[in-house]
């Protein structure tokens, strides 16, 4: 076909090949009358094959469609930018995006001035994006299994309330995270002690999940062993420094022994928050750990690692974790230990089965926002 071109276009040809973009011209009758060389680089096709053409020759069906609702937009808006695909002479689709716009020239001729920019390599490095979410996306998916898996693990782990002999045990734990480094551990193992003990390793997350759980395998050990508490507490720490080893971690705990009338308690601390004994609203009297933070120093047990404590009937024994006495206000004041103690003995009034509930919610309250750390308590009324 022959091709009638403007003045002005033989006078802008030039400096239309010099552009890296490719450049087509449609005229009034949606003829093609100039294609640059930078289209026919894109597209495999000779500039002489693009020329004289319609643009919807080279598109299927389905495109042709699609880029008529776009010519119709440009006839409206008298300008269009869009992204779509320019075809290959091999059949192939290059990613473009396609800007069209009409302009008048002086006989009052109407002509479509269209560029082409390849997107090929965005279009790629979106595909590797796409491909790297979904790797990504795909190994959450299975870490988050892993740690639900984990979490019931930790949660089989933790205390269950109990009656034996005549006393009653109350349980609670929460970690902050799916699973964290507290736990706590209430366990007869004959019929003449009850073992009861709450463990703080420091940290949150699955690292010190891990410790915990491997500190409690190891204390299971000691205390089927029949191993006397500080027996227990220097051989934990030894473990944690030859095995784990780690400046990262190290840990707390709280350990009680209970004979089975009731009137006698074994109670070890190390570096941990005292435990309390509440007496019907009375001051709760406090058990300090005699021993410095497990994991650290080879010498963290004390030479008199034990507290040897009379029991009465009515006796309310409380071990917990930092997660109840290291909460803070509004006004940034933390709770502490004598916070804990006014809350332990306004609830020692309550029923013992009320008590628990009456802690967590009295930390709760003094407490702005959610939980920061994790949460263990175990409760033993004689």
């Amino acid at each position: 076909m022959e091709i009638e071109k403007p003045d002005w276009l033989a006078q802008t040809e030039g400096i239309l090949e010099t552009l890296n973009e490719g450049v087509m011209i449609i005229d009034d009758c949606s003829n093609c009358i100039f294609a640059n060389s930078s289209l026919a680089a894109m597209t495999n096709f000779p500039v002489e094959e693009i020329t004289g053409r319609e643009l919807f020759d080279f598109y299927t069906k389905e495109e042709a469609d699609f880029v008529n609702e776009q010519r119709e937009r440009n006839y409206r808006n008298r300008h269009n930018r869009f992204e779509f695909v320019v075809p290959r002479k091999d059949g192939s689709r290059m990613p473009v995006i396609i800007s069209a716009k009409i302009v008048e020239d002086p006989d009052g001729r109407n002509y479509v001035i269209i560029t082409f920019t390849d997107i090929s390599e965005q279009k790629h490095a979106e595909q590797e994006l796409r491909e790297a979410n979904r790797q990504l996306e795909e190994r959450q998916r299975e870490l988050q299994e892993d740690l639900l898996l984990a979490a019931r693990v930790q949660q089989s782990l933790a205390p269950k309330a109990l009656s034996w002999g005549g006393m009653r045990v109350e349980t609670f734990y929460h970690p902050v995270r799916t699973i964290g480094g507290d736990f706590g551990l209430v366990s007869s193992l004959d019929d003449h002690y009850l073992n009861l003990l709450v463990c703080d390793v420091s940290g949150h997350g699955i690292g010190s999940a891990l410790v915990a759980n491997r500190i409690y395998t190891e204390m299971m050990t000691q205390l089927r062993a029949g191993s006397a508490l500080d027996s227990m507490l220097r051989q934990l720490n030894r473990f944690v420094m030859h095995n784990i080893g780690s400046s990262v971690f190290f840990f707390t705990v709280a350990a009680a022994r209970i004979d089975r009338p009731g009137r006698r308690m074994i109670f070890a601390g190390a570096g941990h928050p005292p435990a309390m004994i509440a007496h019907d609203g009375a001051e709760p009297r406090l058990l300090e750990s005699r021993s410095m933070v497990l994991g650290a120093l080879p010498e963290a047990v004390d030479a008199e690692a034990t507290l040897d404590v009379d029991l009465d009937a009515g006796d309310r024994i409380v071990l917990y974790t930092d997660g109840i006495t290291d909460v803070f206000n509004s006004r940034g004041e933390m709770l502490g230990v004598e916070g804990v103690q006014k809350i332990v003995r306004e609830t020692s009034l309550l029923p013992f089965n009320e008590m628990k509930k009456g802690i967590l919610d009295s930390v709760a309250e003094w407490r702005e926002g959610p939980p920061t750390d994790d949460v263990s308590l175990v409760l033993v009324e004689v």
